[in-house]
């Protein structure tokens, strides 16, 4: 069961990494935002090809089981990457509303001149 099991996370991987290239490659993703995603399944990769490396890092931050270290690194990491888009769309937000103000000061300086 493991041997099949490995495989189809191996091809569940790569057919994620192949999406993320296709999305950067039709410019739907920008590259510095697909990092966090390369780097998170290149981890699951790596978990996936050594082996007792999943155990040796449960040991080392203190988890009982395999499953509970693997719920908080991704309870953790979509926590961080929920702040990281938080602070994206704030920003966004803040440019959209000065170029909305800008916007409205062209227009009333072209319709007092005309």
């Amino acid at each position: 069961m493991r041997g099949m099991l490995s495989i189809y996370v191996c091809i569940f991987i790569f057919l994620v990494i192949f999406l993320i290239f296709y999305y950067i490659k039709k410019r739907m993703i920008t590259i510095k935002y697909s990092v966090v995603w390369f780097l998170l399944f290149g981890l699951l990769f790596i978990f996936l090809i050594i082996p007792g490396f999943l155990e040796f890092f449960t040991k080392l931050l203190g988890f009982s089981l395999s499953s509970n270290m693997i719920f908080s690194l991704l309870l953790g990491t979509l926590i961080i990457i929920n702040i990281f888009l938080t602070v994206i769309v704030s920003s966004l937000t803040d440019k959209i509303r000065i170029l909305t103000q800008e916007i409205s000061i062209l227009k009333s300086e072209r319709n007092n001149n005309e």
